[in-house]
């Protein structure tokens, strides 16, 4: 069974693309983040077309988490429970589903902006949240994985230099305490495993060269419970899909399970 996550940049700008990487990449479940559309707006019928269910947490704003599935999609829960809102509104950024034997959720968490900012207040408490929210699944015997763009780098070996971000978001100590409370759950990182590369990051800004430079980061992850990690047989970057024309910043991230 093979697992993804991809943070598209606009599912609408992407769409041709992102049908074609699932034909071509076998996917079986994917965690979509970064919509940018409302639900109705969400191209479910050609997703539909390719033997995919689909579940969508979108409000056409800047965030939306989608997770479609072509092994069941049942469960489905909108929204993080306990989440804070900003600004009044309650974003969508996450979704949760179970998908034949797994249990999924599809996490966008917010950016945080600068370390001064109110933003930032809001992207811990939203991680508490986030915490609270899969300790039952985290612990639980069923396989159990929260992906998704986490807008962390877990330590300064996922940036391409880390005095580069000194002082800014993504690599703060609150915000890696933040992902330590979540590995407190029973969840771990299942991508750091041997790897095709060095370096495997899976954002690149799109300024600057910084691509073709790989002055990237790795903020796209996938944690999962003991049951889930057990089962994983290979992970990936997938960085052909960030390259060419009309291409998202961010690259899918890939993990072959067998339960």
């Amino acid at each position: 069974m093979r697992i993804a996550t991809f943070n598209v940049n606009s599912i609408t700008a992407r769409l041709p693309r992102l049908l074609a990487w699932l034909e071509s990449s076998g996917t079986d479940v994917l965690c979509i983040q970064e919509t940018k559309c409302t639900a109705e707006q969400f191209p479910a019928d050609a997703l539909k077309e390719l033997g995919y269910e689909s579940a969508v947490n979108a409000d056409g704003r800047w965030n939306g988490v989608a997770v479609v599935s072509r092994v069941g999609l049942e469960d489905v829960v909108k929204g993080l429970p306990g989440a804070p809102a900003y600004g009044g509104v309650q974003e969508p950024r996450a979704l949760g589903a179970t998908c034949g034997p797994v249990r999924v959720w599809s996490v966008y968490v917010p950016n945080g902006r600068e370390v001064s900012h109110e933003h930032y207040v809001y992207k811990l408490a939203w991680l508490e949240a986030l915490k609270a929210a899969v300790a039952d699944d985290a612990a639980g015997d069923r396989p159990f994985a929260v992906l998704g763009d986490y807008n962390i780098a877990p330590t300064d070996a996922d940036v391409w230099d880390p005095s580069f971000f000194e002082g800014m978001t993504h690599v703060t100590e609150p915000e890696r305490a933040a992902l330590e409370g979540l590995r407190g759950t029973g969840l771990a990182d299942v991508v750091p495993r041997p790897l095709k590369y060095d370096h495997p990051f899976t954002y690149w800004d799109y300024r600057q060269l910084c691509f073709p430079k790989n002055r990237g980061m790795r903020i796209d992850l996938v944690y999962g419970n003991e049951p889930f990690t057990r089962a994983v047989k290979d992970s990936y970057v997938d960085r052909e899909e960030r390259k060419g024309k009309g291409a998202s910043d961010h690259a899918p991230v890939v993990v072959d399970v067998e339960f």
